[in-house]
């Protein structure tokens, strides 16, 4: 299958140009309207609170917030709410350096998956700046566990993720394995939604969540199955665990170099993987890739291959 692919690309890269999306939260069911904003190399992804006096908080792990439901981030009272889907094709995309603009607390959920983002920037182009990438390279095991719950990183070349997810009928037992520098997001990973069960629906409406969730926004499980199928991919639901996955992930600050092993994990786990991580500074170094010449995909090129690539998605 033809498909739009960074993951060669060793210079950081930009959107070509700005990006509009509105939509309601998941979890909050507000309004909001999101610019994405083209940024300085070396920038990294910055969140921008228009409504709070362009308030701004940078995606990375200081600044991780409450992550039971949700990935999301805060500072000094400040909160930005459900990054991981976004963040998630930033990485993916190889997008290294944007300025997000949002009007309220929670990110859209758009369709629940990654695939309205990644469209979005094949149509305006990613562009390559002049400064060469760095990486996070792990150098020594990093692990979490809870009960029957783990999740580790380990030294490794490319970014590869391997993924164990156990849920409750009808999903039951499944696993994915990709890598990022030898797959292509957009078409593996991206197009998989969010889902939950209809038998949660009220509990979690009673406790403030998924105040803006249906089914144009998330796969409804029944007993039975999908309420609202068909399924994008056959497993979707453990692919879409890693598209959360690269998300939460990104708030390490840099693309991650090595191996990632996750079995039955969630948002709390994979962002305090990245705590830890990050605390143990003997863990990991900071690679640079190799320099090559700074590309630009235009953004007629690219709308041309984005759209091959999901195709069937």
């Amino acid at each position: 299958m033809p498909s739009f692919s960074h993951n060669s690309i060793h210079q950081e890269q930009t959107i070509g140009g700005p990006i509009e999306f509105s939509g309601v939260g998941l979890h909050s069911g507000a309004p909001v309207k999101m610019r994405l904003l083209p940024a300085p190399a070396g920038s990294g992804i910055v969140f921008r609170r228009t409504d709070l006096d362009n308030f701004e908080i940078s995606a990375t792990g200081r600044n991780v917030a409450k992550v039971s439901y949700a990935t999301s981030l805060m500072r000094q009272g400040v909160l930005i709410s459900t990054t991981e889907h976004l963040l998630s094709a930033l990485i993916g995309m190889g997008v290294d350096n944007v300025i997000v603009e949002l009007d309220n607390l929670e990110l859209p959920i758009l369709d629940g998956s990654a695939k309205p983002y990644v469209e979005a920037f094949v149509t305006a182009g990613i562009r390559g700046q002049r400064r060469r990438r760095e990486y996070i390279k792990v150098t020594k095991p990093v692990e979490v566990r809870e009960g029957n719950k783990f999740i580790g990183v380990y030294p490794g070349d490319g970014y590869s993720i391997e993924y164990e997810i156990d849920f409750p009928e009808p999903i039951g037992h499944d696993s994915f394995v990709v890598d990022l520098e030898t797959e292509t997001y957009d078409a593996e990973i991206a197009a998989a939604r969010t889902f939950g069960y209809k038998a949660d629906e009220q509990k979690l409406r009673d406790m403030g969540l998924i105040r803006g969730a249906g089914p144009q926004n998330a796969i409804i499980l029944t007993k039975r199955g999908p309420e609202n199928g068909p399924l994008r991919y056959t497993d979707e639901f453990v692919r879409h665990k890693v598209l959360d996955l690269i998300g939460d992930l990104a708030l390490a600050g840099k693309r991650i170099q090595g191996k990632v092993v996750a079995v039955r994990a969630g948002h709390a786990m994979h962002t305090a993987l990245v705590s830890r991580l990050m605390k143990d500074r003997s863990a990991w170094e900071l690679a640079h890739a190799p320099v090559v010449k700074a590309t630009e995909i235009e953004p007629e090129a690219a709308r041309h291959v984005g759209k091959a690539a999901l195709v069937g998605a």
